[in-house]
């Protein structure tokens, strides 16, 4: 879809020529207002009819006229906000100017030499707050789109054989990584390219953390996470799957057979629904329902039928999103969200908030969950809701929700689905990783390089910070490696 913009007038380009660097590189030679006279043009969607009928990813890959026209859009300013606005602190000036050039595979190099899962994050971050958010053109126009060219070219590189992984002398250390989601995947990656010996222990049959297990192929395709695992194990990695750190093997095993252990296990400790009836039938829990959707449905548990049934989510976020369209694939008669903030509020994507509308998913805003109610079978048959307004902003700067008097209704829901986020998994007395220094959350607490209260024990991604985006997981699980590098070094 191509969203046209109206060219600005010229006393708007002189403001804006005057308050940004003249454009070099990628406009070098060409008109210097080319950011102006070229529309900012977005990924082509797949028709809605199309795509709800199967799990098939949304968005279509720039092609490399397109890429190139977009990249030459950048005005390479001087204070480059994208690369502030960035997770990860990806040097984006300058692989849009390589992109902009058709030096595809420098640009890809360029990438990838801050991230070490770009096609990933450039699928599943919310570039809107972020990078294009920070985007000068901001000022006077539509941001560069910086995630699709930066899916495309990192796509291009590893369609055409051209991103090569090869193990690297070995320097004859050994390190434990705890998790194969992206903090753990990103910091095997780099000590690998550092000659360690590392070796990944992921509990679940298949690598990839909620990369696989909880986001919808839709948003993110499991053969590019594949493909992704399949080049860090060509690297010298070792992955183990189906083995439970703290169960199968302890954490002093790892300690006695390793240099080093890094924690990056996520937080998949679901916040409840703290509300009479949330233990009802038809109550179901957002992660375990997009991974039966995702796999196929567990062995020791029914699956969730949601096909000509009422869905009602509960929750804002992006698995809020995620169960919305994924249970609309799934046939649901209808898919609607219930949230207690506004849509200018909200924590998920817009843009997959504007996806889920597109194919049919309902949402009432100002709408707070205060009791399920049962039928005769003990099934949820209702939700019984209370209208809010909008107070004062909180410590992060979102208005609280306040009830507003006598203002209840119900709404008809023959499922729930409760996405109201998660937490780091709290470890009990008999588990050896209970002794590891936590806040009062049960997030793990680390100093500045990222050790926790063991010594050689390292931890990163949403087992410190909450969940959180990918894009801080990479850069925690690049930045465990440095230091858990720098300390071994020290320590020969």
């Amino acid at each position: 879809m191509t969203d046209v913009i109206e060219k600005p007038k010229e006393n708007a380009v002189e403001a804006l020529s005057r308050s940004v660097p003249a454009i070099h590189g990628a406009a070098t030679g060409k008109d210097k207002y080319v950011w102006c006279q070229t529309p900012r043009v977005d990924p082509p969607k797949r028709q809605v009819a199309e795509r709800v009928a199967d799990f098939g990813e949304t968005y279509r890959v720039f092609d490399a006229e397109t890429a190139m026209a977009q990249a030459s859009r950048c005005v390479q300013c001087a204070m480059p906000f994208c690369v502030i606005g960035c997770a990860i602190g990806n040097h984006i000036p300058e692989w849009l100017n390589l992109v902009a050039e058709g030096k595809f595979l420098e640009a890809a190099a360029s990438s990838c030499s801050t991230s070490n899962m770009p096609e990933i994050c450039s699928r599943i971050c919310p570039q809107e707050r972020l990078c294009e958010g920070m985007c000068a053109l901001n000022e006077r126009t539509d941001p560069i789109p910086i995630g699709a060219i930066e899916q495309f070219v990192n796509d291009y590189a590893l369609n055409h054989a051209l991103a090569h992984a090869r193990p690297v002398r070995p320097n004859g250390r050994k390190v434990a990584v705890v998790g194969s989601g992206p903090a753990g995947l990103s910091c095997a990656d780099e000590l690998a390219k550092l000659g360690y010996a590392v070796t990944v222990f992921e509990s679940q049959s298949r690598a990839g953390g909620l990369l696989v297990h909880g986001i919808p192929s839709f948003k993110l395709p499991k053969d590019i996470v594949a493909r992704r695992v399949a080049l860090i194990q060509k690297r010298g990695v070792t992955l183990r799957t189906g083995v439970t750190v703290g169960r199968e093997v302890a954490l002093e095993n790892l300690l006695q057979d390793f240099n080093a252990v890094f924690l990056g296990m996520g937080a998949q400790k679901a916040k409840p629904l703290d509300i009479p009836g949330a233990d009802l039938a038809g109550v179901y829990q957002a992660l375990p329902f997009l991974i039966e959707k995702n796999l196929g449905p567990a062995a020791n548990r029914p699956p969730v039928a949601v096909e000509d049934r009422r869905v009602a989510v509960l929750g804002g976020g992006d698995s809020a999103m995620d169960c919305l369209r994924t249970a609309i694939r799934c046939r649901a008669r209808e898919a609607r969200c219930l949230y207690r903030r506004d849509l200018a509020n909200m924590p998920g994507s817009h843009k997959e908030y504007k996806n889920a509308i597109e194919e049919g998913a309902q949402f009432s805003f100002l709408t707070n969950p205060v009791e399920l109610i049962a039928n005769d079978a003990g099934q949820v048959k209702e939700v019984r809701c209370e209208r809010m307004e909008l107070g004062e902003p909180d410590t992060h700067g979102r208005r609280k929700p306040r009830p507003v008097p006598n203002s209840e209704f119900t709404v008809t829901a023959d499922v729930v689905l409760v996405a109201y986020g998660f937490d780091p998994v709290i470890f009990p007395p008999e588990n050896d990783l209970s002794r590891i220094r936590v806040n009062e959350w049960g997030g793990m607490v680390v100093d500045e390089n990222l050790m926790t209260s063991v010594a050689r024990v390292f931890a990163g991604g949403d087992q410190v910070r909450g969940a959180n985006l990918a894009g801080f997981a990479v850069r925690d699980g690049r930045q465990a490696a440095q230091a858990i590098h720098a300390f071994l070094s020290q320590s020969k």
